[in-house]
């Protein structure tokens, strides 16, 4: 009764055994190597002044009032997707973000990430407890199911592109399954801060991987020859210097000088020193930090919104579809 008694603790519990040496040991070696994991892995964001607000978390949680059921079912859809494929048939039932929640999806994905990094950075790699590191990758895994909802929603736009630029080197299969992987990057990229649609924005980075692709393919079909009359009028050929005629190149230089003038100032001033546009050696970060008064970080995120919106407006213009069509 004695034994009994002692074996049990003050609430009536038996008492918790204790964990042997090789079991403690194995659970020590294991949280080591969870450990270099999660310290390994690098939590990539785009930043946004909201996080630094006290009422981020909010904002990052708080769902629009017109948000409806992610990725619901659209009836409307449904019926005229009966003809289609099931995987096309599929997206054309799943309906399409609105603006609201689109932006809301983006601050949350976003948010989360940040959450992520900056607790991340806070603990000691050598302290870190299974508690915390849990903590922050739930934060992660919840990350990872808002891009999925993101991604879903614009499936059906990779389609739309890939229709375009069928030919007998890329079969529409292949287009959409790597048009999803440039989406799925587009996704991770895109700066939800500046206010814009992200269709703008994935319609031109899906656009630009079919265009590399489809250069590609030309080259590789310019590559290979079939035969030897081919390969001798080939030779004969008078090589070309430019890739592009003298009206061609004005008609850039005219283009690119519009969208320099689109800028603001200082940004314009950043792009033109930065690549050399002024005809002077390209000037780093520091150098233009120095001359403006300014840290290296800011000019760095000047020239990287600045950069931005250049390719918003050269998508806009459909300025790479027309360089491949000259090429």
């Amino acid at each position: 009764m004695i034994a009994l008694a002692r074996s049990k603790s003050a609430g009536g519990k038996r008492a918790k055994r204790p964990q042997s040496k090789q079991a403690a040991d194995r659970s020590r070696a294991e949280l080591r190597d969870r450990r270099a994991r999660f310290f390994a892995r690098v939590i990539d964001y785009i930043p946004c002044r909201e996080f630094l607000k006290k009422d981020a978390e909010s904002l990052a949680t708080t769902p629009p009032a017109d948000a409806a059921v992610p990725l619901d079912r659209d009836a409307a859809d449904r019926a005229g997707a009966k003809a289609l494929s099931p995987y096309l048939a599929s997206l054309y039932q799943t309906r399409l973000l609105t603006k609201n929640e689109e932006q809301y999806y983006f601050r949350r994905m976003n948010w989360l990430k940040f959450r992520a990094a900056t607790a991340q950075g806070r603990l000691d790699e050598r302290r870190a407890t299974r508690r915390q590191i849990e903590e922050i990758e739930g934060w992660l895994a919840e990350a990872e199911t808002v891009k999925s909802i993101i991604i879903t929603s614009n499936l059906r736009l990779v389609v739309s592109i890939a229709k375009k630029f069928v030919d007998p080197s890329n079969s529409f299969e292949e287009l959409v399954s790597d048009g999803n992987v440039a989406l799925m990057r587009a996704v991770e990229k895109f700066n939800f801060a500046l206010g814009n649609r992200f269709s703008t924005y994935a319609t031109y980075a899906v656009q630009r991987h079919f265009f590399r692709m489809s250069h590609k393919g030309r080259q590789q079909r310019n590559r290979f020859v079939t035969s030897d009359e081919a390969l001798k009028d080939r030779a004969e050929e008078a090589p070309s210097a430019e890739y592009c005629s003298a009206e061609q190149i004005g008609v850039l230089k005219e283009l690119f000088r519009e969208f320099l003038g689109d800028l603001e100032p200082r940004e314009r001033q950043i792009v033109v020193a930065r690549f050399g546009f002024d005809g002077k050696p390209p000037r780093t970060f520091r150098e233009l930090g120095s001359a403006m008064g300014v840290c290296k970080e800011r000019i760095r995120q000047i020239q990287t919104r600045a950069l931005d919106k250049l390719r918003e407006m050269a998508a806009e213009a459909r300025l790479e579809q027309t360089v491949g069509d000259w090429l």
